[in-house]
């Protein structure tokens, strides 16, 4: 992927959490990033002198990139999902304390909602 494509696939993360609810507001301090690892062969001018005017690159076809869009807003609605299932009750400065979910009615709403419902919230 070249860099305005990883671009394009960082912001879909928005996405994925809109799906649960998050709304982005001011303070929510939201950052996607996107790394890609093709092209490995190209010479780093700063590293060493290169004589070539240009060099041969290889990237996804924008053709090809939706399936990548919406594994990227799965992935980030599933991970959020699962910290929410794995989170644990603490106590945390001035003796506030923030209980983790029932995983019974986690289970209720999500069925209720139509998502699939994995065995360990049983």
């Amino acid at each position: 992927m070249l860099p305005h494509q990883c671009a394009r696939l960082a912001q879909r993360a928005g996405l994925g959490i809109a799906r649960v609810g998050g709304t982005g507001g001011h303070t929510s301090g939201d950052l996607f990033i996107c790394f890609a690892t093709g092209n490995r062969d190209i010479p780093q001018p700063e590293l060493r002198q290169d004589p070539r005017a240009t060099v041969e690159l290889r990237m996804l076809s924008d053709v090809y990139i939706d399936p990548l869009f919406l594994a990227t807003i799965e992935a980030t609605e599933e991970a959020i999902v699962n910290a929410l299932v794995a989170a644990e009750t603490m106590t945390g400065i001035d003796g506030v304390t923030a209980h983790r979910l029932p995983h019974d009615r986690v289970r209720e709403v999500m069925l209720r909602g139509g998502w699939p419902v994995v065995s360990r919230l049983s």
